[in-house]
């Protein structure tokens, strides 16, 4: 029975994907019963293909297709719901993302007594990012900080573990990803964070650039500073009829 789905959205990944499964393969074997699916977002450099060969050799990995580009959330999103583990967790495709940490995010999600832990939330230590993208990260995640008091300094890091019904119940929206913290939180969910590493990008360029952040994440703040204000408070009990 599959304990855990590991999820990578990706896009046009060719040059790390390969690289980037075996390192997951390496640090969940023996860990866990898992799977990992892979959601192609529309690539057009073949890196699809690559996975479907490796398929052959490993029968726990999957391949989801996007006919459009629909983003990392929309990734995430399609991957969570083909994902046949209760825990999932997510890293990015382009190898910034160690997958040696990916234990750190399922064990304490399956460890006895974790029931009311949500989410375990991935926090970079030391980035391997440009000046201007580690600058403009560092206000965007001050003011989500400010404007959510979420207690997460890095929302953007891709590796993330979380339970499978519950995210499932959040509001999907596009780029929801970042402000996973906060929904778990607002629906009542235990937030836990831990340390991991980061790494230089590997091959190919990113999907997006800083001002398409900036742009799109002010927008983004504000749509979920109104859920979490209205948020459901009240909890059904059932009564029984003694």
């Amino acid at each position: 029975m599959v304990q855990v789905s590991i999820v990578i959205p990706a896009k046009n990944e060719a040059g790390n994907i390969l690289r980037l499964l075996d390192g997951i393969d390496a640090a969940c074997a023996g860990r866990a019963e898992y799977e990992v699916i892979v959601v192609d977002d529309a690539s057009t450099d073949g890196m699809g293909d690559l996975v479907r060969a490796r398929m052959q050799s490993h029968p726990n990995l999957r391949l989801l297709r996007h006919d459009v580009s629909g983003g990392q959330s929309a990734g995430v999103h399609s991957g969570v719901l083909a994902a046949k583990g209760a825990v999932v967790c997510t890293l990015d495709g382009d190898g910034q993302n160690p997958p040696e940490e990916l234990p750190k995010l399922f064990a304490p999600l399956l460890a006895p007594g974790s029931e009311a832990v949500g989410i375990v939330a991935g926090q970079r230590v030391g980035r391997q990012d440009t000046m201007s993208k580690k600058m403009a990260s560092r206000f965007a995640n001050n003011l989500r900080s400010w404007a959510l008091n979420d207690g997460t300094r890095d929302t953007g890091c891709g590796l993330k573990g979380f339970r499978r019904d519950a995210f499932l119940r959040l509001p999907f929206f596009n780029h929801m990803h970042r402000y996973l913290p906060a929904l778990f939180a607002r629906d009542g969910w235990q937030v836990a964070h831990v340390d991991v590493s980061h790494r230089p990008r590997g091959e190919g360029r990113s999907n997006y650039n800083n001002l398409q952040r900036g742009l799109v994440g002010a927008v983004d703040l504000l749509g979920v500073m109104w859920l979490l204000r209205r948020r459901k408070k009240s909890r059904p009990a059932e009564v029984s009829k003694g």
